[in-house]
């Protein structure tokens, strides 16, 4: 079993433009947020993003790196329409497709599964079926004869999420309220990094928390890295909660005012400038 730690910037080096690439969390709830600014420093771009939408999608649409973005909703939970996601996507900038929250959640089974598509009910009756023409319909071979949304698999080339702990190997640990489905964004990818607040020995993980906690298993991630903060300015309970004034402050500047302030050097200047102060 290998060492997979690594560091921010040497994860998103094995990225590439073009990619289908997920991003695991919710809304502004333990989003990997390290990881999207190492994204946003490099040089990657027309991306297909899969995420439950937050300052993630905001921060990348702003910067202009998404080609296309599906998803069910981009909020800041506190401010319910993420203002960076809603301006790229007024402005045309970016193709989008919108789906119900189980239809996204069954798409990534599907990909975990390594199945075409997965039958749900989420979607028959609504006006998910007409803004998503090239979605279909699956009826039961069986008795009740019943009609599915045939929700195709979102396979990503590869994935990024955030936990509070993690070992050498890959596993993964959340301590909060909500596995976000960040175990079906990695086991979806054919690669996936986790960032955490800090890697400990494997048998640690099991001391302070139930085994149920142990979200991510090492044989679906390739690579850990260590980055204390590293959902800023999500919330990563229960190690800190969302930094709202921070938040309103990304939320109220323009973007290039904030990319300057915030983005223009490495993780640990983004670290200081938050400690100085909004």
């Amino acid at each position: 079993m290998s060492d997979k730690t690594m560091t921010v910037d040497e994860a998103v080096s094995r990225l590439s433009s073009g990619m289908t690439l997920g991003i695991g969390g919710w809304g502004s709830r333990r989003k990997p947020m390290a990881l999207v600014r190492a994204l946003l420093r490099s040089r990657i771009t027309d991306l297909t993003i899969v995420s439950y939408g937050g300052p993630d999608i905001g921060m990348l649409a702003a910067a202009g790196r998404i080609r296309k973005l599906v998803t069910a909703f981009v909020t800041l939970d506190s401010i319910p329409l993420e203002p960076h996601y809603r301006a790229a996507r007024e402005r045309g900038a970016f193709d989008l497709t919108e789906i119900d929250e189980a239809m996204f959640m069954w798409g990534l089974h599907a990909a975990a599964n390594r199945l075409p598509f997965l039958p749900v009910r989420a979607g028959i009756g609504s006006d998910v079926m007409r803004v998503n023409p090239g979605l279909r319909t699956v009826t039961s071979p069986y008795e009740d004869g019943e009609t599915f949304v045939a929700m195709p698999a979102l396979r990503l080339d590869a994935a990024l999420v955030h936990v509070n702990r993690a070992d050498r190997l890959g596993n993964g640990q959340y301590l909060g309220p909500d596995p976000y489905f960040d175990d079906l964004f990695c086991e979806a990818a054919d690669t996936a990094y986790v960032s955490c607040e800090r890697i400990v020995d494997t048998a640690e993980l099991t001391k302070a928390a139930p085994p149920q906690t142990l979200l991510l298993k090492r044989h679906t991630v390739t690579g850990v890295v260590e980055a204390p903060n590293g959902a800023h300015f999500t919330s990563c309970a229960p190690d800190y909660g969302r930094d709202e004034a921070f938040q309103k402050t990304y939320a109220t500047t323009p973007w290039s005012q904030f990319a300057a302030r915030f983005l223009a050097g490495d993780e640990q200047a983004y670290q200081s400038a938050v400690g100085e102060g909004t």
